[in-house]
């Protein structure tokens, strides 16, 4: 009995032993995990003074996280998740009024540790929609657009804030047919839902496209084509910074072709039947892409 004693606890021993080297070893491979401090988050509502404490009424609010040891951020807001990496991020809101929102931001650390904080900011929102560009939008509940691949230009890129389209390259009809935008659909409901149909694969800038947390597809010069991505939802709002009618998608919603930035659309043309002519800054700051997309 007294030999079987000695020998449990030998083997105990040895066992905490063992655990105990493990863990060390495994905290030398992983380095110290601690979780980020000073998180400071500042918010400037855009068109904000002395006159107009709580903005122009475009409720647009450009957001800042800040924390010592972060490796990015997540921010929370309009019931939605966004994940920002630089820690900057806009965010349209849309409920018009002069109402309280609550912003909360995960600071994330090595590995995965966060720390959190909120804060609250009221906006004034003096801008409503107008009828005739919902409607066209969504109609009665719905409405399911694509780009248009049968008209020159429904695709092409050009300087940041220029006014001539996209002169620096235009795309011929249907010349993007092996990339995998053409058979993308996007949905738009009353409810501010929006709805992206992959059919499997998108689209997207090299380097921008790796926000979607995919992997796959075909680098083709600055392109990746044919990217693997599932269907997915979100949210859509519309707001007119300096007077200009934009199109906002939550997370990192995108139509057409991935470029990352703010996610913001403005509306160019909205004239033509059951079409839009969209563009938006890519994330490098370096380009304006333009869009064309009709309605189904």
């Amino acid at each position: 009995m007294k030999k079987y004693t000695f020998l449990r606890k030998t083997f105990i021993a040895t066992a905490l032993l063992l655990m105990i080297g493990c863990s060390e070893n495994d905290n030398y491979q992983l380095g110290q995990i601690v979780a980020p401090t000073n998180l400071q988050i500042t918010a400037e509502i855009v068109g904000q003074d002395d006159d107009n404490p709580n903005g122009d009424g475009t409720g647009i609010v450009h957001y800042k996280a800040t924390a010592d040891g972060a490796l990015g951020y997540k921010f929370y807001a309009n019931g939605q998740e966004y994940l920002v990496p630089g820690g900057e991020i806009t965010i349209p809101f849309s409920t018009t009024g002069l109402n309280d929102y609550r912003v909360s931001v995960a600071a994330i650390g090595a590995g995965g540790i966060i720390s959190s904080s909120s804060v609250e900011t009221k906006v004034l929102v003096l801008y409503a929609a107008p009828p005739e560009l919902l409607d066209k939008l969504h109609g009665d509940t719905s409405r399911t657009w694509r780009i248009k691949a049968e008209s020159g230009g429904h695709f092409g890129l050009g300087p940041v804030g220029g006014v001539n389209g996209p002169e620096w390259y235009s795309a011929g009809a249907n010349e993007k047919s092996t990339t995998g935008m053409y058979d993308d659909r996007y949905i738009f409901s009353t409810d501010g839902s929006f709805q992206h149909q992959t059919s499997g694969t998108v689209f997207g800038r090299v380097g921008l496209i790796d926000e979607l947390g995919s992997s796959g597809g075909t680098q083709d010069g600055d392109d990746i084509l044919n990217l693997p991505l599932a269907d997915y939802s979100g949210q859509w709002t519309i707001s007119a910074p300096g007077g200009v009618e934009t199109l906002t998608l939550s997370g990192t919603g995108f139509i057409g072709y991935y470029i990352g930035g703010n996610h913001q659309y403005k509306i160019e043309n909205r004239a033509n039947p059951n079409e839009l002519t969209i563009r938006s800054t890519d994330g490098n700051g370096a380009l304006d892409w333009w869009f064309i997309i009709t309605s189904e």
